[in-house]
């Protein structure tokens, strides 16, 4: 009984320990700030029709501090995509969270055309759907962008505020924008980040 009520304090201190080091390092004004700049500078969304795109409230619960796994070797693949063209990707990593009482996985994609980019070849993203899709944001899923350097001692913070719309989700038919494989498909509702656009098309 001792040993079994020393893991559970040692549970809840690496637990405590996870959501004071998200909490540090999240800033509401600057996430709230960076999704203006994102609105602002946003190339397929343009004029008026910015004033149609939607976010959730900014949440701190939804800036999760995520154990990485890193995969090794992995091999490249073709992601499906809402188009013809399907670009090679690999998976970099896994993450491993709980939100909403839920354990979850993600995977962490890099694509080899931008590892040819000495811009972008350190980029990594995190496609990925949830229960709010297809009802509150976007069917197809939305992105998060990450970068190499943003793990540190095999763990990634993960802010779902940030989370955003592939260009699908704003012009149909137009674009070639990868769909979550199935590794990355949610059964838990992250109501954070952007919402589906509401311009008929």
């Amino acid at each position: 009984m001792k040993r079994i009520m020393r893991l559970c304090l040692v549970f809840f201190s690496v637990l405590l320990a996870t959501i004071s080091l998200a909490q540090d390092q999240f800033n509401k004004d600057s996430t709230e700030a960076y999704l203006k700049n994102y609105v602002k500078k946003h190339s397929v969304v343009t004029g008026n029709d910015k004033e149609l795109m939607s976010f959730f409230p900014v949440d701190e619960k939804y800036v999760i501090n995520c154990k990485f796994e890193r995969t090794i070797d992995a091999p490249w693949f073709r992601m499906e995509s809402t188009g013809a063209i399907k670009k090679n990707y690999r998976m970099y990593g896994r993450i491993h969270f709980s939100i909403n009482d839920t354990v979850v996985s993600l995977n962490i994609y890099q694509s080899q055309d931008l590892m040819t980019n000495p811009k972008y070849r350190d980029h990594l993203f995190i496609p990925f759907t949830d229960a709010t899709s297809g009802e509150e944001t976007y069917e197809g899923g939305r992105y998060i962008n990450l970068d190499i350097h943003d793990i540190k001692d095999q763990r990634i913070i993960i802010d779902f505020n940030r989370a955003y719309n592939p260009y699908c989700a704003y012009v149909t038919g137009k674009y070639n924008c990868a769909i979550p494989p199935a590794e990355n498909r949610l059964v838990v509702a992250i109501p954070a980040g952007e919402k589906t656009f509401k311009k008929a098309q």
